[in-house]
C-alpha cells in the first residue's frame, strides 16, 4: 500500500516487442498506482514520448531494427528527453554490456523473468530520486534570484550609506583644521573621523566578503604571472607603514619570490589582512618574515611568520569564520578580515591555512597556483 501512494499519478513507458513481457508487467503496475504506456518497438517509443512524456521508462534491450541502446542514446541527446530515467530490461541468459548501458545515460537494469517487488522498488526509488532533483533544481533557481537580489541590495545600502559617511568625514577633517578648537573638542572631532573611517573599512569588507562568495564573480577577473615582491612592497608603503611605525615593526623580506598567477588586487587584500594582523598580535615589538616555497602540486605556499603569544587549536579553528575575533580586548576589528581571505583565496584556485603553537608563534599562509 505504502509504495502504490508514493509512485501514485506517475507515468511508466514500457518499451518492448514481446507482448508476454508486456502483459506481465501491465499486471502489477497499474495496481501500484502507475499509468501504463506501451511501445512495441524504439521508433514508437520515440513517436509516443513526443506527445505523452512519461515519468520513466522500462526499455528492453533486444528488440530488432533499433535496440535499447540506440533508443536510450537517442533519448539522452535531447534536452526535453534527457532528465526521464531510463530502465534497462534484460533477460538473465543475455550477454549484455550493462556498462555501455550506464554510460549511455541509464539508471538502472531489471532482469526477466521480472520479480515484482524489484521493479516496483526499483522505479520507486528512481522516481523518488527524480522528485528531489526536481526540487533541487527549483530550489537552486530561487537561490541564485535571491543572490542576486543581495547582491543588488548590499551595493545600493553601500552606496546609501559611503555617501553620507563621506560627508561626516569631510567636515570632520576640516573641523580639525580649526585652530580655534580647544583640546577636548578636538578629541571629540578626532573620535568622529576615527569611526567614520572604520564604518568605511567595515562596509568595504562586507562588500568584498560577498563579492568573494558569489559565484560568477571569478568569470570577472583574468589571472596574470604576478610580481609579489612589487605586491608586497606597495602593501606595505601605501595601507600599512603607519602600522609598521605604531608597533614598530621589522618585516624581514625574502630576496626573491617564486612567481604565481592570480589576481593583483585579490592578492593584495590577503597580503594586507595577514600582515595588518602580524603587526596587531605578534610580538612586542613585532617581528614578521614572509616567504615562499614551491609545492611538489604545481601550487605555491606564501606565508607570513609571527612572533606572538602562539594560538590553540580551539582558537585556530574558529579564525576564518566570519564576524569571529580572538582578540576584542587587544585590538579593534570587525572579525572579518580572515574570512575574505579564505574566500578570495578560494576563488583564486588557492587554499588558506595557519601553522601555530602555544608561546611558538604563528605561520600564516594561502597557495596560489605557480605561473
Amino acid at each position: 500500500m505504502q509504495q502504490a501512494k508514493n509512485t501514485s499519478r506517475a507515468t511508466v513507458l514500457i518499451v518492448d516487442d514481446i507482448p508476454d513481457n508486456v502483459r506481465v508487467l501491465y499486471e502489477f503496475l497499474p495496481q501500484a498506482g502507475l499509468r501504463v504506456l506501451v511501445a512495441q518497438d524504439g521508433q514508437e517509443a520515440l513517436h509516443r514520448i513526443e506527445y505523452a512524456q512519461p515519468d520513466i521508462i522500462l526499455l528492453d534491450i533486444m528488440m530488432p531494427n533499433m535496440d535499447g541502446f540506440e533508443v536510450c542514446e537517442v533519448l539522452k541527446s535531447q534536452p526535453h528527453t534527457r532528465e526521464i530515467p531510463v530502465i534497462f530490461m534484460t533477460a538473465l541468459s543475455d550477454t549484455v554490456d550493462k556498462l555501455k548501458g550506464f554510460t549511455l545515460g541509464a539508471v538502472d537494469y531489471i532482469t526477466k523473468p521480472f520479480q515484482q517487488e524489484e521493479v516496483l522498488a526499483r522505479i520507486h526509488t528512481h522516481l523518488q530520486i527524480r522528485k528531489l532533483q526536481g526540487q533541487l533544481k527549483t530550489h537552486l533557481v530561487e537561490l541564485e534570484k535571491r543572490n542576486v537580489e543581495l547582491n543588488t541590495f548590499s551595493r545600493t545600502v553601500a552606496h546609501d550609506l559611503k555617501n553620507p559617511l563621506t560627508g561626516v568625514i569631510g567636515f570632520a577633517d576640516l573641523l580639525m583644521l580649526d585652530k580655534t578648537l580647544d583640546e577636548k573638542t578636538k578629541k571629540y572631532v578626532e573620535f568622529i573621523s576615527k569611526s567614520g573611517h572604520n564604518m568605511v573599512e567595515i562596509i568595504d569588507a562586507l562588500l568584498l566578503l560577498a563579492a568573494g562568495s558569489r559565484k560568477d564573480n571569478q568569470a570577472d577577473v583574468e589571472f596574470h604571472p604576478l610580481d609579489m615582491s612589487n605586491i608586497v612592497s606597495q602593501v606595505i608603503q601605501n595601507r600599512l607603514l603607519h602600522m609598521v611605525n605604531e608597533f614598530k615593526g621589522d618585516i624581514i623580506l625574502p630576496k626573491s619570490w617564486p612567481t604565481a598567477k592570480g589576481y593583483g588586487p585579490w592578492v593584495e587584500e590577503i597580503w594586507a589582512n595577514y600582515l595588518s594582523n602580524a603587526l596587531k598580535y605578534g610580538g612586542k615589538p613585532p617581528t614578521l618574515k614572509l616567504g615562499a616555497d614551491e609545492l611538489p602540486n604545481d601550487m605555491i605556499k606564501f606565508w607570513v611568520q609571527d612572533n606572538g603569544k602562539g594560538l590553540t587549536d580551539e582558537q585556530q579553528a574558529q579564525l576564518f569564520v566570519p564576524f569571529s575575533r580572538l582578540h576584542a580586548k587587544e585590538a579593534e576589528g570587525h572579525g572579518l578580515g580572515l574570512a575574505i581571505v579564505q574566500q578570495i583565496a578560494e576563488k583564486l584556485q588557492g587554499e588558506v591555512g595557519i601553522h601555530s603553537e602555544v608561546d611558538q608563534g604563528s605561520t600564516f599562509y594561502f597557495t596560489l597556483p605557480i605561473a
